[in-house]
């Protein structure tokens, strides 16, 4: 009862304050104000300030919010675990096995740690040239170590 007094003030003032600004011969602003004085009073008159103003006041409204607060952060909480990847134990133990498998690559030579440069035969201008533009092998040795 209280709200849709105030409703009805709020909407009766602006209406005023519309009046007062067409004298002054600025009538678009004044339509403007006419506008959004009608909103409280056309809110009144469809229900939705009693609407709102049941939601507010009643204690099972504000516990049925609670408990869709409760399962959407139980919802992020469990795509954020999701996305770090965090599984179950033989996950993990496998995850890390994988790991130790990759750490040296595959490729290194026993000389690469001596000093003793390897040999390697010289390549053409050419051929190396072709070979920089399609040698992707380092590219996809990374690419299959993080699985993708």
């Amino acid at each position: 009862m209280l709200a849709e007094t105030i409703c009805s003030a709020v909407s009766a003032a602006g209406l005023g304050i519309a009046a007062v600004t067409a004298y002054r011969k600025r009538f678009l602003a004044a339509t403007r104000i006419a506008a959004y004085s009608l909103v409280p009073i056309a809110l009144v008159l469809t229900g939705v300030v009693q609407w709102v103003s049941d939601i507010a006041f009643k204690p099972s409204v504000w516990l049925g919010f609670g408990l869709l607060g409760l399962a959407w952060l139980l919802f992020m909480t469990t795509r954020a675990i999701e996305r770090r990847g965090v599984g179950t134990r033989k996950e993990r133990r496998a995850a890390a096995q994988a790991a130790q498998r990759d750490a040296v690559a595959p490729a290194a030579s026993a000389l690469s740690g001596s000093g003793v440069p390897a040999l390697q035969p010289q390549a053409k201008p050419k051929q190396q040239a072709t070979a920089a533009g399609e040698d992707f092998g380092d590219i996809e040795a990374i690419l299959k170590k993080h699985g993708i």
